[in-house]
């Protein structure tokens, strides 16, 4: 059985960073595209990050370019991706997801939420002004 479990999220003032990670089990990660959404207090959930199965494709929705920064770690078989969130604003606040996609194409980054086929429970994330 898949899963993922999202960790790192808490209470930050603005101008601070959160590195959120996600522990994927149960299946061979390697073979995954993996990606980061987020969803505010009545808003839709939005894309944030991803990175395709080689980790050699990376998209970021255009609000957090520059200050966020996904990964995988290769070196445990693919089992981990971080989300370094860095100049956080209070805009940033919401409950962030950890999703993967399996058999995606190599170099392929989903971006749709409808796109992925396990998700994690997600973890809270506050900036405060």
């Amino acid at each position: 059985q898949v899963q993922l479990v999202e960790s790192g999220g808490g209470l930050v003032q603005a101008g601070g960073s959160l590195r959120l990670s996600c522990a994927a089990s149960g299946r061979t990660f390697s073979n995954a595209a993996m990606g980061w959404f987020r969803q505010a207090p009545g808003k839709e959930r939005e894309f944030v990050a991803g990175i395709s199965r080689s980790g050699n494709t990376i998209y970021y929705v255009d609000s957090v370019k520059g200050r966020f920064t996904i990964s995988r770690d290769i070196s445990r078989d693919n089992q981990y991706a971080y989300l370094q969130m860095n100049n956080l604003k209070p805009e940033d606040t919401a409950v962030y997801y950890c999703a993967a996609q399996f058999g995606t194409l190599p170099w392929v980054v989903p971006r749709r939420s409808s796109d992925f086929n396990s998700w994690g429970q997600g973890t809270q994330v506050t900036v405060s002004s």
